[in-house]
């Protein structure tokens, strides 16, 4: 069963998407901050990062550059997760590390997707 570590800062989406996942065989393990995602990347070890971008103090694009400029969090995929569709957005998504992006609301099917492709080409 593959770890997920979601970074989301409102508690409806972190208990909604935890419950979705959860259900697809998944491992969710949720931090509610930047910071906090930054420090259980490298506590929890997961196999994959759902990351929001609008998180307060320090934004996804902020925690995704701390944890890919470290060693033992630097190959961890993590899937960038914003409200904001701009192309902006997904370049700057890009831009800091992130394997793939993905609008909210979150459209599980598609989002399963992504996680499937990153975990796969993680293992391969």
């Amino acid at each position: 069963m593959p770890k997920i570590l979601l970074v989301e800062d409102n508690e409806m989406n972190r208990d909604m998407l935890t419950r979705r996942l959860t259900r697809h065989g998944f491992e969710v393990c949720c931090a509610p901050d930047g910071p906090t995602g930054v420090t259980m990347a490298e506590s929890e070890k997961p196999a994959l990062i759902l990351m929001d971008i609008a998180l307060g103090e320090m934004d996804g694009w902020e925690a995704t550059t701390l944890i890919k400029g470290r060693a033992s969090t630097a190959e961890i995929p993590i899937i960038a997760l914003t409200a904001h569709a701009l192309a902006t957005d997904r370049a700057k998504s890009v831009e800091v590390g992130c394997a793939d992006f993905d609008t909210k609301p979150v459209d599980l099917p598609r989002l399963l997707g992504k996680i499937n492709a990153c975990l796969g080409a993680q293992a391969a």
